[in-house]
């Protein structure tokens, strides 16, 4: 009987234990469900560790909060690649979190999903906008994915703008020579704006000279003097940039082309004195009589031929 009761009193504390349940309860197991390749039961426990935290709004409620909604988001992205769903989580994170680390996360993943799966550049300009106010320690490198989309937009202005925050806000990260390579990019784009572009790029090369940018930054510079009908100055960069330039052949052909340009526009023995003398050395001198308009024939008559 003792033992009878005893069972049941462990039961009753089982039980018990089972209503006391907490989100944390929920996010771990949430977590080895993933460590075990199960994606489905993951979302579950994370639903549950969501709905118990759902009407409290003390701040470690707002924190286990946060990660219940990322961690549900990334399930949805990099476990089962289902983006729709993802990518309403990761608002729902953003929209109920806004000042969390995972939040900030969110954006930054949010705005590469808007980019290449539904073609929002703006949607995903705004997502990295927030998160840079944030001041997140991959600034630079957001900062320039900014000026990036700007550029894909076709908006080479505001690309040089941004880029430019780059180069003035972040001038120790390692994204200043790509910040200086696209900024050089926009403006060339704009008319009237080569030699600006030029300078740009040779700024590249004096402040980065072992930058992998600097041979294509002298390419560039290169392509510019041929616009411009400098070829020979373009042909004398395009051969100082192939000394390091990763695809020799691509600048052996640009120099190809301008040499074929310079003959192309070049007067055939132009300046060559040797083949114009041999020419005019080729032909019989000319008689008075032919100085005078007379015929050839006449000519001879007259030499007694």
């Amino acid at each position: 009987m003792q033992l009878r009761r005893l069972v049941l009193a462990y039961a009753l504390l089982g039980a018990l234990a089972g209503c006391t349940e907490t989100p944390a309860d929920h996010l771990q197991r949430a977590r080895d469900a993933i460590f075990a390749k199960n994606p489905d039961e993951a979302l579950v426990e994370y639903r549950k560790a969501f709905d118990m935290l759902r009407q409290n709004e003390s701040p470690e409620t707002k924190v286990l909060r946060a990660r219940a909604l990322k961690g549900a988001a990334d399930v949805y992205w990099l476990e089962q690649r289902k983006v729709k769903e993802a990518v309403s989580v990761y608002k729902e994170l953003i929209q109920q979190c806004p000042q969390s680390p995972e939040a900030l996360e969110a954006r930054i993943i949010l705005a590469d999903l808007l980019r290449v799966y539904y073609r929002d550049l703006r949607g995903s300009i705004d997502q990295l906008t927030a998160a840079l106010q944030l001041n997140p320690p991959q600034g630079a490198e957001l900062q320039y994915q900014v000026a990036k989309i700007y550029f894909e937009l076709g908006d080479y202005a505001q690309c040089e703008l941004e880029a430019g925050k780059l180069i003035e806000r972040f001038a120790t990260s390692s994204y200043v020579d790509d910040a200086l390579f696209l900024q050089a990019q926009a403006v060339h784009m704009m008319d009237g704006r080569r030699q600006e572009a030029s300078r740009i790029y040779a700024d590249l090369r004096t402040r980065f000279p072992d930058s992998e940018l600097a041979p294509h930054a002298l390419v560039e510079m290169g392509k510019i003097r041929a616009e411009a009908g400098e070829n020979e100055k373009a042909i004398e960069l395009w051969v100082d940039a192939l000394k390091t330039h990763p695809d020799p052949n691509l600048v052996q052909d640009y120099i190809s082309r301008a040499r074929k340009r310079i003959a192309n526009t070049t007067p055939e023995a132009v300046g060559q004195k040797a083949a114009a003398f041999d020419h005019k050395m080729g032909r019989p001198a000319r008689t008075s009589v032919e100085a005078m308009g007379g015929t050839a024939e006449e000519a001879a008559a007259d030499r007694g031929d």
